[in-house]
């Protein structure tokens, strides 16, 4: 169990970088590797004991350069260059599944989770927690918007798009296999599609009313079948008043001490095999505030105690 920072020695960790933005309209979020790395991510985990290997960023298309156009309300928005994008992503994260080192990927939005889950998956079965405001489960047929950014939950099922839906294919996940926690803003058509899917889902309501440590536990013993757990987490679902530069802000979210809770109890699990960090828009934010503190829940997550 990684629970005291000297246990966390001589593991390496592997930082890589994925700064698209491709999977929104908004712009932004393909800043929020850099503003990771400003906020002394590496620093902060090397005072706990870990080795880091900064691998950089992949390339990644900017939208300027997306010669696709859109020309009905759902057509999937740069779907050819997020589909190239994350089967490169794929092919990286499955390098390392399985293997000693841990690998923290650095978004971007959370379409960069079609390539980072499926190639952790890639080695056996595992468990994926998703800690994000909204469920990201439309497919074409559901999506308002035609941003890919909604659809990655879905596409790891092996719904929606096929360039997307193939990715990892021999590593699809099973609703079993995923649990969402913080969920509060869904599309119409999702929430169905989503009720249905099997997926156990604790939403902002569960945890009013649960309290964060009774959730923690039971997101844990769902996942206890699976020794290995992909935690991708979208810095949305913290509450705004905490996290204000993300590319979708949603009130009601995690609060400080809440979204630290659930990474410390995670940490003890000694279960954690990944992890994706998306969703931050310096743009949108005051003096670095989010990345900084995505910096310390990653910590919490890798094991920083209070004592």
């Amino acid at each position: 169990m990684r629970q005291q920072p000297d246990a966390a020695a001589g593991q390496c960790l592997r930082i890589i970088g994925v700064p698209m933005d491709l999977g929104q309209q908004r712009r932004g979020v393909d800043m929020g590797p850099s503003a990771l790395r400003y906020a002394g991510l590496q620093a902060h985990l090397e005072r706990l004991g870990y080795q880091v290997r900064d691998e950089g960023n992949l390339n990644v298309p900017v939208p300027e350069a997306s010669t696709e156009a859109i020309t009905r309300a759902n057509d999937l928005r740069h779907l050819p260059a997020i589909a190239q994008v994350t089967q490169e992503l794929y092919t990286r994260a499955a390098a390392l599944a399985g293997g000693p080192d841990l690998p923290i990927f650095l978004g971007g939005d959370h379409s960069i989770a079609m390539g980072t889950v499926a190639g952790t998956g890639s080695v056996g079965a595992m468990g994926l927690l998703w800690i994000d405001a909204h469920a990201d489960f439309n497919t074409p047929e559901t999506t308002p918007s035609g941003n890919i950014h909604g659809m990655p939950v879905a596409a790891l099922l092996g719904l929606g798009a096929a360039s997307l839906a193939e990715i990892g294919r021999h590593s699809q996940l099973k609703p079993a296999q995923i649990v969402m926690i913080g969920v509060r803003d869904l599309d119409g058509a999702e929430r169905l599609q989503l009720k249905q899917s099997g997926i156990t889902v604790f939403t902002m309501r569960e945890i009013d009313e649960q309290g964060m440590a009774r959730i923690a536990r039971r997101v844990l013993d769902r996942l206890a079948a699976f020794p290995r757990l992909h935690i991708s987490l979208d810095m949305d679902a913290l509450d705004p008043d905490f996290a204000p530069g993300v590319g979708t802000p949603v009130p009601g979210g995690l609060s400080y001490r809440e979204a630290h809770l659930l990474m410390e109890l995670l940490a003890e699990s000694g279960r954690v095999a990944a992890v994706d960090v998306v969703e931050i828009n310096p743009i949108l934010d005051h003096g670095n505030k989010t990345a900084e503190l995505a910096v310390e829940l990653v910590c919490s997550l890798l094991g920083k105690r209070i004592l």
